[in-house]
């Protein structure tokens, strides 16, 4: 790294805190717009302007208070520990102020601004910040503090080298991550419109029925945190598998689904298990398959029958009302049970392929800001790397 400069942050650019101001001062219409730490996205490190705060015209607003192009928001104040420390890069001149938890860097002649967005965003700086963070104040980062991490300082031209190759790495990295999310909801989309069209539509040789004649839901059983000892049984929740225990009182296979807090999934479980009282277990399948039974009511949707104004709770007296088409005999529930098995089965592996590679691509970009602040970052290697992930 022939040339390179190590410097505090508090030597290659200015810091100004955010604006102050009352409770009072905010309005509803827009007035003066200010950006606080919400507006920065943790995972992309973007500006976001989803919950834009507005406050009088009547407020003064220095203009040492509005971001600036080219320069950094750093958020500086925050209850959560994730979100301190962290940045986004001000690519316009978008005239907004910028709120007292939230400070920005300008950087000096000789620094590029996306330079030092990039060295801001490194592994080394989030270890920084975790340090920092670490103490007892963990709520407030001061300047001093934030001011000590250093930054290795290439010439100007290689700043900006660097920059481009990050730029165009992380512009077809975002490509990629959004082709595969592309993927993987195509993939639940046509599986979700087969299982409509099935079980909607039905066929000759389906019937009308009740739900409360097809499975009947039972309230779940209390069981006491203290209560609780580890055993073979899986202790279900409205949430799904919690725990375990060494009792298992309902005989598998079984449905559950959530009866207050969480509602609308339906889980699954093969072997003896024990429903907690926030779920509704199936007690009795009226001779029906249990793995059809399942997916009618993923299909059902049995969140729309919510009620309660503060926890929802899902009544089953009403849920028993309900109309639903079911295949009259058991080999013709067993039939669509497989097929849409099989189309879940092959959706997992899709979303298998989707996390690996996701994460794969997130590691490509740690392992890019590491290589661009240590000297070893090329294009042709750049190239090479994200050919093997893609």
């Amino acid at each position: 790294m022939e040339g390179w400069e190590h410097k505090p942050l508090c030597e290659i650019c200015g810091f100004q805190r955010g604006l102050t101001y009352a409770k009072s001062d905010e309005v509803d219409s827009p007035g003066h717009t200010v950006l606080r730490a919400n507006n920065i996205d943790l995972a992309s490190h973007e500006l976001n302007f989803n919950e834009l705060k507005f406050i009088s015209d009547s407020v003064a607003v220095p203009a040492s208070k509005v971001v600036r192009l080219g320069s950094l928001l750093v958020c500086t104040a925050s209850g959560s520990k994730a979100h301190l420390g962290k940045v986004a890069y001000i690519d316009s001149d978008y005239g907004y102020a910028f709120g007292g938890f939230m400070g920005q860097l300008t950087p000096s002649k000789g620094v590029d601004g996306r330079y030092l967005f990039y060295a801001l965003t490194s592994p080394g700086y989030k270890d920084f910040i975790e340090a920092l963070s670490d103490g007892v104040n963990i709520n407030n980062l001061k300047f001093d503090d934030l001011g000590r991490f250093s930054v290795p300082l290439p010439p100007l031209p290689e700043q900006r080298r660097l920059v481009a190759i990050l730029d165009e790495a992380f512009e077809a990295i975002a490509t990629a991550k959004a082709n595969t999310e592309k993927n993987l909801q195509n993939t639940r989309d046509a599986f979700l419109a087969y299982r409509t069209a099935v079980l909607s539509t039905g066929g000759d040789e389906w019937d009308e029925r009740q739900l409360g004649a097809v499975c009947v839901l039972q309230r779940g059983l209390d069981l006491p945190s203290r209560d609780r000892k580890p055993g073979p049984y899986p202790l279900l929740s409205s949430s799904g598998l919690i725990d375990t225990h060494v009792e298992g009182p309902v005989r598998g296979p079984g449905v559950v689904t959530g009866r207050s807090g969480s509602i609308g999934s339906v889980f699954y479980v093969e072997q003896d298990f024990w429903p907690l009282n926030t779920v509704l277990y199936v007690r009795d399948f009226c001779g029906n398959h249990p793995r059809f039974v399942y997916h009618l009511l993923e299909h059902f949707d049995l969140k729309r029958f919510a009620s309660g104004a503060g926890v929802p709770t899902l009544n089953r007296n009403i849920v028993h009302e309900e109309i639903v088409l079911v295949p009259q005999s058991l080999s013709a529930q067993e039939k669509v049970a497989d097929s849409l098995d099989k189309l879940y089965a092959a959706c997992q592996k899709v979303e298998k392929v989707h996390v690996k590679k996701v994460s794969a691509l997130d590691e490509l970009k740690k392992s890019l800001l590491h290589q661009a602040f240590t000297g070893q970052l090329t294009a042709k290697s750049t190239d090479q790397q994200l050919e093997a992930v893609a």
